[in-house]
């Protein structure tokens, strides 16, 4: 049976992920520094000794090390990492905060790199995996107001050309996600009609639509799919700007 880790994997595209896994029979670790109990009592119902939550802040070295100790224990290693967990930022860059600005590298940066401190070294002794890394289309193009956030997610799509090339020869595959505007709690409400305006399709994305993405980049259907950042955006990421 194939595992699986989701970090940031109690509500929005982490917990469509940890579903779309469980549903297709992998064991999956739950990491999240939030709980949710309804949902955890849901989906250990539906899914018995097949999923674990842990409480981790993947943010702190100790909180990982916990997390690697506690996926030993219940499944033996880790096939595939989806390093989902994630924060945002807005405003001008000179009016952040020091504070905000760790915060969000620490959150969505800084977490690749424990996770792959802790896990990779296994993967490489048991033969290999996939690594799927959530970036965004803020990653490949700038928005106005978001430089930390641009900052980070810039930061994750090279990171996973060099993973990508780095990892390759331990028959471990690193690719990324791309979302553009996504129907999770980090998005207000009251803004998903202008993201759908702009957007090709006219909508904006669901979670579970990412959540197929990363499957598809975890499974040996992507078997030749390495140090791809893969935009799913309804083609918002292709206009050259010109107007109509």
């Amino acid at each position: 049976m194939n595992r699986v880790l989701v970090t940031g994997a109690i509500s929005g595209i982490g917990l469509a992920t940890a579903i779309h896994f469980l549903k297709k029979g992998w064991r999956v670790v739950m990491a999240d520094k939030n709980t949710d109990n309804e949902v955890m009592e849901t989906l250990e119902k539906s899914f018995d000794d097949k999923v674990l939550f842990v409480k981790t802040d993947v943010s702190k070295d100790h909180d990982v090390k916990n997390l690697y100790n506690k996926v030993n224990s219940f499944c033996n290693g880790i096939d595939c990492i989806v390093n989902n967990a994630g924060i945002i930022a807005h405003g001008l860059l000179h009016e952040a905060t020091e504070k905000e600005w760790d915060d969000l590298m620490n959150t969505d940066v800084k977490s690749i790199y424990f996770t792959s401190t802790y896990f990779i070294p296994d993967m490489i002794e048991n033969g290999g995996g996939t690594i799927i890394n959530t970036a965004s289309i803020s990653g490949i193009a700038g928005d106005y107001q978001m430089p930390v956030y641009n900052a980070a997610k810039g930061a994750i799509v090279n990171l996973t050309r060099a993973m990508a090339l780095d990892y390759a020869k331990y028959k471990i595959r690193v690719n990324s996600v791309c979302p553009s505007a996504v129907r999770t709690n980090m998005l207000n409400p009251d803004n998903i009609p202008k993201y759908a305006a702009v957007n090709p399709l006219k909508r904006i994305c669901e979670p579970e639509e990412i959540a197929k993405a990363i499957y598809f980049l975890a499974s040996d259907d992507s078997s030749y799919c390495n140090g791809v950042n893969l935009p799913v955006t309804g083609g918002l990421d292709v206009h050259s700007g010109q107007p109509k």
